[in-house]
């Protein structure tokens, strides 16, 4: 399997990220997780809509929280067309459970764990863990990446900030 160049530490040790860098200017690849009902849903489900794609290694841990909780947050504030999706290894059932508990309903919370096809799709899959790395993703209508951010360090939050900036420009 292809690696992914990105320099990437957890913890401060680096880890090794398996599959294609996700790029700007590159079509985004489908890809198939599942949701919290254990249904499959793939990107392609969202075509016509700007993709926001926010991506943590497990729900239950604060940063990823707090990560879902600033997406959760934000999405109250765009249209129709957004879409914003939080994707990690973590099982479905945990999945519901964080999203009943926290009030998530402006983000849809989604597995890659049965066959890590975003991850490996989107060059975040860690191969020393098979979690995957944190950042964002942003993807237009046309289905064409227009920003990526992989965080150095995992356990830091993404600059939600310069992803908002991007997906502003596009609505």
């Amino acid at each position: 399997m292809e690696r992914n160049d990105q320099k990437v530490t957890f913890g401060g040790n680096p880890v090794t990220l398996l599959g294609d860098a996700a790029r700007p200017g590159n079509i985004a690849p489908d890809f198939t997780v599942m949701d919290s009902d254990m249904k499959p849903v793939k990107l392609s489900d969202f075509n016509g809509k700007i993709k926001v794609l926010s991506v943590a290694p497990s729900i239950d841990t604060p940063v990823c929280a707090n990560q879902t909780r600033t997406f959760n947050k934000e999405a109250t504030k765009m249209n129709d067309n957004i879409a914003v999706l939080s994707i990690s290894v973590d099982l479905p059932f945990a999945l519901k459970r964080f999203c009943a508990a926290e009030g998530i309903d402006n983000v849809e919370a989604l597995s890659d764990h049965k066959d890590v096809d975003f991850g490996t799709k989107y060059g975040f899959l860690i191969e020393e863990m098979r979690l995957l790395a944190r950042g964002i993703v942003v993807i237009d209508k046309d289905n064409t990446i227009k920003y990526v951010e992989y965080v150095p360090e995992i356990g830091e939050e993404p600059n939600y900030q310069k992803a908002l900036e991007e997906v502003r420009k596009l609505v």
